[in-house]
């Protein structure tokens, strides 16, 4: 196990500025996950603590090592890939020990580590065949397999689960978690699946054009997002962005939670939005038209519009009888509004 550190990490390709002085304390056991857009960066950064890329100015650290010039095999990582990288003509078993066998690992101790490995991971029936003869979940499992029997100092994972279907990735992402839990190894996952970084993370970093937008706890990340990137990136639907000013636009704020002197956008969640009733104290109200209704099982995710065409998410229990272009008034109250500056700032 280790701490991995990056201290104003760059990367440049030519002219291009990739990376933008990154800087991130990973603790000795702790799951990050590194989370945005495709062409963020959260993969290059991977493969430069991985090795597997050059930085071009920083230092990044894994333990009490500065590893920037060293090859990936001399940092005492162990990586797992979207494409399995399994060997094709060799039995799981023979997969798993490959890696030990050019370490000149005694056989004895390769034998123990692939039977830990292969109960951990329910692949103990699967040891003697081939990887064409695995399903996806399982040739996934193999993959992880091969990193856990090398007994890293960290873990990194780059998309593994992005080949697998649906249900295959829920639980994939259970076992990964139940994994992480027991060996405390540290590790770092990039996704651009947000479901995957939610429920996985001890911490997100979520990642802009280079550099870092936000880091916490998924929840804080969640209820204070730091930016309006931030807010409309994590949560599903994401947050609906309205801008200021309200005036002649189908919603209205009152009492002493109005926008705040200049506040340019406010933000609010699906889940935090109602039909509007009588007698109740909402500080946001706003008269909508709707476009569309999503029913996901036991709610339903209701599209509309305000008048000048804004579009706004909200959501209603159960199987909604709200149907296309239906008029309605809806709210919400003041603790569940969010507020940012011109720049897309929190404002607190």
């Amino acid at each position: 196990m280790a701490r991995i550190a990056l201290n104003d990490v760059r990367k440049t390709y030519g002219t291009v500025e990739a990376i933008k002085g990154v800087s991130l304390d990973i603790a000795d056991g702790e799951l990050i996950v590194l989370v945005g857009p495709s062409g963020c960066g959260k993969s290059t950064l991977l493969r430069m603590i991985a090795g597997l890329e050059g930085i071009t100015g920083g230092t990044i650290s894994i333990g009490d090592r500065v590893v920037n010039d060293l090859e990936p095999s001399g940092r005492d990582i162990a990586m797992v890939f979207q494409n399995y990288a399994l060997y094709p003509h060799m039995t799981v078993r023979q997969n798993l020990a490959y890696g030990l066998k050019n370490r000149n690992t005694p056989r004895p101790e390769i034998d123990r580590r692939i039977a830990e490995a292969a109960k951990a991971l329910e692949i103990e029936p699967f040891l003697e065949r081939k990887p064409r003869q695995l399903s996806g979940g399982q040739r996934q499992r193999v993959a992880m397999g091969r990193a856990i029997v090398r007994e890293p100092a960290a873990y990194l994972f780059d998309e593994p689960l992005s080949n697998l279907d649906a249900k295959l990735r829920v639980q994939m992402r259970v076992e990964i978690k139940r994994l992480q839990r027991s060996l405390a190894t540290t590790s770092v996952y990039v996704t651009h699946d947000q479901m995957e970084a939610m429920t996985l993370a001890d911490r997100l970093v979520v990642l802009n054009g280079g550099h870092i937008e936000q880091v916490g706890t998924p929840i804080e990340l969640y209820e204070k997002p730091a930016t309006t990137f931030v807010a409309t990136f994590i949560g599903s639907p994401s947050m609906s962005l309205l801008v200021a000013p309200a005036t002649g636009d189908g919603w209205t704020l009152s009492g002493a939670s109005a926008m705040p002197d200049g506040t340019a956008t406010l933000g609010i969640r699906p889940e935090d939005l109602h039909l509007a009733e009588e007698g109740r104290d909402d500080t946001f109200r706003a008269d909508v038209k709707v476009a569309a209704v999503e029913l996901v099982g036991a709610e339903s995710y209701v599209h509309a519009t305000l008048p000048d065409g804004t579009p706004i998410v909200f959501r209603v229990a159960g199987r909604s009888r709200i149907a296309m272009d239906d008029t309605m008034t809806i709210g919400a109250a003041a603790s569940s509004l969010h507020f940012f500056d011109g720049r897309g700032m929190r404002l607190a």
